[in-house]
């Protein structure tokens, strides 16, 4: 290259964004509304509460210590599984993820609470549990019941909300718009 050649600048190539129209927005909403299943979604969100009762138990048991943060954790699990398998989009899925996370959080406490007893008492959790009427839970629950446990069981509830449909960009809409749908 000799010393008085000019440098080659090239143009930028400018891409042209895809424009969607209205109708192709909502279209695409709609095929993720139908890949949703609630009662499946449902399903798993209980799974996911007992096992996160079951656990909240037994570490509160092994450790003779209740750990506010295992309700955070019951939320967690309510509600990735109720967003895995129900593959939810709406808002519903986010308030049944709420509910169930605030019951495997009192199941958890309840669960705690009995084999606690059980262990005071040398006897089996199974014998607590099938003496337990709903009059003695209430009791128990009111008598182990601290103010922290609500700001807890709240953020169990906003995880349970939160993690339980899938929050998509706009982008990820765009991208379920077939190719022969764009315009543009």
């Amino acid at each position: 290259m000799s010393e008085n050649q000019e440098p080659v600048v090239q143009e930028p190539v400018v891409v042209e964004e895809p424009q969607f129209n209205d109708a192709q927005i909502q279209h695409a909403i709609e095929n993720l509304r139908s890949e949703q299943n609630l009662g499946a979604g449902t399903i798993a969100g209980v799974v996911g509460a007992l096992i996160g009762a079951a656990l909240w138990a037994a570490i509160t048991v092994a450790t003779n210590f209740q750990i506010g943060f295992m309700a955070i954790g019951v939320g967690f699990l309510v509600g990735i599984a109720i967003r895995t398998v129900g593959k939810g989009v709406d808002n519903l899925f986010g308030i049944v993820g709420a509910v169930l996370a605030l019951l495997g959080c009192g199941l958890g406490n309840l669960l705690a609470m009995c084999g606690l007893a059980a262990g005071e008492a040398n006897i089996g959790i199974m014998e607590v549990i099938s003496n337990l009427t709903p009059a003695l839970a209430i009791d128990l629950m009111v008598a182990t019941f601290s103010p922290i446990d609500l700001l807890f069981y709240g953020i169990a509830a906003y995880e349970g909300y939160r993690l339980s449909f899938r929050q998509l960009t706009e982008q990820q809409i765009m991208e379920r718009i077939p190719d022969q749908e764009i315009t543009g």
